[in-house]
């Protein structure tokens, strides 16, 4: 449950109330020395590099976005001042999995 606006929290699995069959999923983990990373900021660009969304990682070091089938940008802006980009492809029907080494 979100108050205000939000983003819902960042967890593993999808919600129950999530069709994949009409969604366009993009998820991934952010990790340091492969433990997850709490409190980085993964920010979702399109293909021109505008920014659409931003979410920030949870005790899991998850972030999830629903978009629109096609090329994405991830940006993961993590404590120490990393920024990373890693690119992915999302369709509908699917879930573009990233983990993110940081």
């Amino acid at each position: 449950m979100t108050d205000g606006c939000a983003a819902p929290a960042q967890t593993a699995s999808l919600p129950a109330t999530v069709d994949l069959a009409n969604e366009a999923v993009i998820q991934g983990t952010v990790v340091r020395d492969g433990a997850p990373v709490a409190g980085a900021y993964a920010r979702l660009l399109d293909a021109t590099g505008e920014f659409t969304g931003e979410v920030v990682t949870g005790d899991e070091g998850i972030f999830r976005f629903f978009a629109a089938p096609g090329d994405w940008t991830v940006r993961v802006l993590a404590p120490g001042g990393v920024s990373t980009d890693s690119n992915v492809v999302a369709a509908t029907g699917e879930i573009a999995s990233l983990e993110v080494a940081i």
